[in-house]
């Protein structure tokens, strides 16, 4: 039997309109018996997300602060979704239960149990509405589907048993309704994933049922080539390897948590990205390998909040232990590394900007001082990563030499450049300022006028 496990993001829930078009697609395919559903998002430009609200409902109520005109909004959301989809007024009942009960376990940095409840309320609403149209629905809580994870609020991480358990579900003939972004501990504490974690739920589900195909519903047709806010119009892309999507992810694109593949991408299921709004539409497929195609690159992602830690130290090449050292400091401090480029004698470490603190950018310039004896370290703020993705990079020349003549004849002044270890992405660091600039002119050179890297593209073992 073939099985499909179907995601829907924030944006395909927003409302009772939206809930409709995804009733009336899960029921048009009977195989997608497996449903993971994000909190209500934004219905418009200016509205809130449910999950914001019930983080604020949350602090407040840590901090014995007033939290009822938060509470009053998310009560009226799901109040209204309800009454539109003419379901009975328990369930509503049933939800404010649900999130007075959660608030009793909320502790300070232990937001989860209030967090989670906008995909679990959501989920119980489409079950109903299933049911209504004739579809046999069951609302599955992830302590029950089985999705165990570790003991990190905010920051859950999914264990390896959880798959074996999610696997005893695939014959069931009911459809599943699970509710993304939260598993339980093996302790049975809630614990939510990291932001956009509905995403892993599903990948999760359809790694543990071992899914023919992953939907994961959004808000466009496919995903771009380029974010759309920088060019007018940018082609989309029909089809991506899970290595692309994961450097394209992490670099920017915002269709994908990047994190959420991984579980997809180890037990080798393809991955669909369809539009709520047009189901008809092909979407973009995500796939372990894809033939050989005419173009080098599939996207341009970029990036800004990015800060360089450039450290110089004649000999530094000599030296053992300098690195690790180095990082020791960073570790120290609890600051992550994005990119670290080096030469013999120096180093520069690419660092989110927000982890950076003005008391820590302070202790950690006098601990490398004094601790590594350097000749330079010094910070800089307000960069903008550009990375340019494609497998087909690998087996082209002049890559490297096109989208640094690119970003010359635009002025751009590239501040480093990294090439990944993968061969599928290039990476260039630029001034913050100046990504428009950057970003619209490599879209010209390789997706306009792409026909220099056409009949270069060669993949191995029969890809």
């Amino acid at each position: 039997m073939n099985v499909n496990v179907a995601k829907f993001g924030g944006s395909s829930l927003a409302n009772a309109k939206q809930i409709k078009k995804v009733g009336q697609i899960v029921k048009e395919n009977k195989r997608r018996k497996f449903i993971v559903v994000s909190a209500p998002g934004k219905r418009h430009d200016h509205d809130d997300k449910i999950t914001d609200l019930l983080i604020k409902i949350g602090e407040n109520y840590i901090n014995n602060d007033s939290y009822d005109e938060y509470l009053t909004t998310v009560l009226n959301r799901f109040s209204g979704i309800i009454n539109n989809l003419q379901l009975p007024e328990q369930l509503f009942k049933d939800i404010k239960t649900s999130m007075q009960t959660a608030l009793k376990y909320v502790t300070p940095g232990y937001l989860d149990p209030i967090k989670a409840i906008g995909e679990d309320s959501c989920a119980k609403i489409v079950t109903a509405y299933l049911n209504t149209l004739d579809v046999e629905a069951v609302y599955l809580n992830p302590k029950d589907a089985g999705i165990v994870v570790s003991d990190n609020p905010g920051d859950a991480q999914i264990l390896p048993n959880s798959c074996k358990q999610l696997n005893q579900l695939r014959h069931h003939h009911e459809v599943m309704v699970i509710p993304g972004f939260f598993g339980y501990t093996q302790s049975n504490r809630l614990m939510t994933f990291s932001r956009g974690g509905s995403d892993i739920t599903g990948s999760i589900v359809a790694a543990g049922v071992k899914a023919d195909l992953y939907e994961n519903f959004t808000d466009v047709d496919s995903v771009y080539a380029v974010n759309p806010n920088i060019v007018n119009q940018p082609s989309t892309i029909d089809t991506l390897t899970y290595k692309e999507m994961r450097e394209l992810s992490y670099a920017g694109f915002s269709v994908f948590h990047d994190e959420a593949l991984i579980p997809a991408f180890k037990a080798n299921i393809p991955v669909c990205i369809k539009n709520t709004n047009n189901p008809t539409a092909k979407g973009t497929m995500i796939v372990s390998h894809k033939k050989p195609t005419e173009r080098c690159i599939v996207g341009i992602a970029s990036d800004i909040g990015f800060c360089s830690l450039y450290v110089s130290k004649y000999l530094m090449n000599r030296e053992l232990g300098f690195g690790r050292k180095l990082f020791q400091i960073l570790e120290d401090e609890c600051i992550s590394f994005e990119h670290a480029p080096s030469g013999i004698d120096d180093m520069s470490i690419i660092l989110r900007e927000h982890q950076l603190t003005d008391e820590k950018e302070k202790t950690i310039l006098f601990r490398i001082k004094n601790e590594l004896a350097v000749d330079t370290v010094k910070i800089e703020r307000n960069l903008a990563m550009i990375m340019i993705v494609g497998e087909g990079m690998k087996h082209t020349t002049g890559m490297a030499q096109k989208a640094t003549t690119a970003l010359t004849n635009a002025n751009v002044n590239i501040e480093m450049i990294n090439q990944g270890s993968s061969e599928v992405s290039m990476m260039f660091g630029i001034k913050d300022k100046q990504l428009k600039q950057a970003v619209q002119a490599l879209y010209n050179v390789f997706f306009k006028n792409n026909n220099w890297c056409m009949k270069k593209t060669y993949f191995h073992n029969g890809v």
